[in-house]
């Protein structure tokens, strides 16, 4: 059976939706049109160029992600001037390798630019800071930026929507405008656009069914009080406000039925020093999360 589905963003813990994936697959699902935010953006995109489950866990099982920590050299030699580059850069590393791991993934099945891929097969959710605006790419390029969706690289799109801020240097995009647009993690609009594929406000049929994958860090949605000391825990705070306030009252309005919530505590989603037994929990959590869940979708 053909969906269409949505992937939430989350960091380091989307290693659960390797566990999803084969669960779908167990289950003979078989994904159609894919968006995602963040490290759902990346799985999304796997998904869009044609890899098969066992082959996104090979890529993400042989990843160290340690090395897609890319600071520039001089922090090496003077760690000082990691606040110097956060100041003037707006964040600490690079992003550069990871930019770099996703554009050789994708080459390996001839993806390069969102010609590459089947029309609306693919929605990569984005933020645009200097405007004000949640970008869809490819949807929104020409409009906004006068760019041809054809010819903008999926790599480069999916490592603007994992730009953590701050973590991340931000991306910067050309347009219409004399300044360029500062681009960073679309999860600071739209955690998990479930909205992207909705039918119903645009008039058409529903084309299959749409299952939305959450990462969240409880077993039910919802957080408790936070406990905020300084100022990293009011930031930390602030983000995930943000990145829930807009996303929780959209599902709030619509039937929770279609969506699979899976919880994936006690893990940074920018902690790249992971160990490998909590990757393996991670898996295993998404795995079972989805097994149960699939037993009573209607679809």
């Amino acid at each position: 059976m053909k969906i269409d589905a949505v992937f939430s963003g989350g960091g380091v813990k989307a290693f659960a939706y390797v566990g999803v994936l084969a669960s779908l697959k167990e289950q003979n699902l078989k994904l159609e049109r894919v968006a995602g935010t963040s490290a759902g953006a990346i799985v999304a995109s796997f998904i869009a160029a044609g890899f098969e489950v066992e082959e996104i866990e090979g890529l993400i099982s042989q990843l160290d992600l340690e090395q897609l920590v890319d600071p520039p050299v001089l922090t090496k030699l003077l760690p000082f001037t990691k606040w110097l580059f956060l100041y003037h850069m707006l964040g600490i590393n690079k992003g550069d390798k990871l930019e770099r791991w996703l554009e050789t993934a994708l080459a390996s099945k001839n993806i390069h630019t969102f010609h590459d891929i089947k029309s609306g097969y693919l929605k990569v959710v984005v933020s645009d800071l200097s405007l004000g605006k949640l970008i869809i790419i490819p949807d929104d390029l020409e409009r906004v930026y006068g760019i041809q969706p054809d010819l903008f690289p999926v790599a480069k799109a999916v490592r603007m929507s994992a730009g953590f801020p701050f973590f991340f240097m931000p991306k910067q995009m050309p347009g219409k405008y004399k300044k360029k647009s500062i681009m960073v993690d679309g999860g600071l609009l739209s955690n998990f656009p479930l909205w992207i594929f909705d039918n119903n406000r645009s008039g058409k049929t529903k084309q299959r069914p749409l299952l939305g994958i959450k990462l969240t860090d409880v077993a039910k949605e919802g957080i408790g009080p936070r406990d905020i000391k300084n100022a990293l825990d009011m930031f930390q705070a602030l983000f995930s406000t943000m990145k829930q306030a807009h996303d929780s009252r959209y599902i709030s309005k619509n039937e929770k039925q279609n969506i699979l919530f899976v919880p994936v505590q006690n893990t940074g989603a920018v902690n790249f020093h992971i160990s490998e037994k909590t990757r393996e929990n991670l898996i295993q959590e998404g795995k079972e999360s989805a097994s149960d869940f699939l037993k009573k979708w209607s679809r």
